[in-house]
């Protein structure tokens, strides 16, 4: 069995719901959930129903709306990665609560901070006593 790779974007769209579309065969397929888990699964099903390709043959590669990261990443402290990113925290928490949208280079800005904390994290070793 053949794993297919797709993009998924999810956004928040109004309220607190989120919204992930796909392209695929050039087919835009689109749909909305309350949490990434749920839009997941239901963009997977849409793909067996249009394209008949098994919900176990696909592998999302993911692309968020700063709204959507702090969900999916809920564990990310919004006032932390600020700092890191040398940003104002309340900035980042009207970027997230969707109040004002960053620009690409705020976006880019964040994004940068993300991974090298990811890559920092990567290299963590825990040792016993």
């Amino acid at each position: 069995m053949e794993i297919v790779k797709i993009p998924l974007t999810i956004e928040r769209q109004g309220g607190k719901e989120l919204w992930g579309r796909v392209e695929f065969n050039d087919n835009l397929i689109t749909d909305f959930a309350e949490t990434v888990a749920e839009l997941e699964a239901k963009i997977k099903g849409l793909l067996w129903d249009f394209e008949e390709l098994a919900p176990e043959q696909v592998e999302f590669t993911y692309q968020y709306d700063i709204y959507a990261l702090f969900q999916k990443f809920d564990f990310l402290k919004i006032s932390t990665v600020a700092e890191h990113a040398g940003m104002n925290p309340g900035l980042l928490r009207q970027y997230v609560s969707g109040a004002k949208s960053p620009s690409q280079d705020q976006a880019k800005k964040i994004e940068r901070m993300l991974h090298k904390l990811a890559a920092e994290l990567q290299e963590a070793i825990i040792v016993t006593s």
